[in-house]
């Protein structure tokens, strides 16, 4: 199990987090056999499910590698998605955890799909998209400017 974590600096804002089963954790994978990594960036959505051979079970990905033909699978666990919140600021938190067989996530780039809500108003912002790594707003209801600053990520084993 690898968790994900992320650090960010919030302003006047709490509760970021992943919104929906269609959001896209886009990620880059090495096959953990021959260490290759994918160039591209790859994404996983809890709505998708891969049966695994042998009927074992299913899995959120399963990709064959390019370099030596191993099957590898990866598994978001939706009950391990939690909100970055005011009181995490500038620290890391993990907000996912992956099940990894054969494939480990090296780089993960956040994207749109964000929503957080304001921390006094509870005004809710949809959609922040934080490829930037920063995101900015303005709280009509405490006529405050929020903002997401210098997101920052790493893995960590479970």
């Amino acid at each position: 199990r690898i968790g994900l974590q992320l650090r960010a600096t919030l302003e006047n804002i709490t509760r970021l987090r992943a919104e929906g089963e269609d959001f896209r954790w886009f990620l880059k994978l090495k096959c953990g056999n021959c260490g290759e990594v994918s160039d591209k960036w790859q994404y996983l959505r809890l709505m998708d499910s891969v049966p695994l051979k042998g009927g074992r079970g299913s899995a959120t990905m399963v990709q064959k590698c390019k370099l030596c033909s191993r099957e590898n699978s990866i598994e978001i666990l939706s009950q391990t998605i939690k909100p970055y919140n005011a009181e995490d600021s500038e620290k890391f938190k993990t907000i996912v955890e992956f099940e990894c067989r054969g494939l480990e996530p090296v780089d993960f780039q956040p994207q749109a799909g964000f929503a957080a809500e304001g921390t006094e108003s509870g005004t809710p912002f949809n959609d922040i998209n934080l490829l930037e790594k920063d995101w900015n707003d303005y709280d009509e209801k405490t006529k405050e400017s929020v903002g997401i600053y210098e997101v920052t990520h790493k893995f960590v084993k479970c």
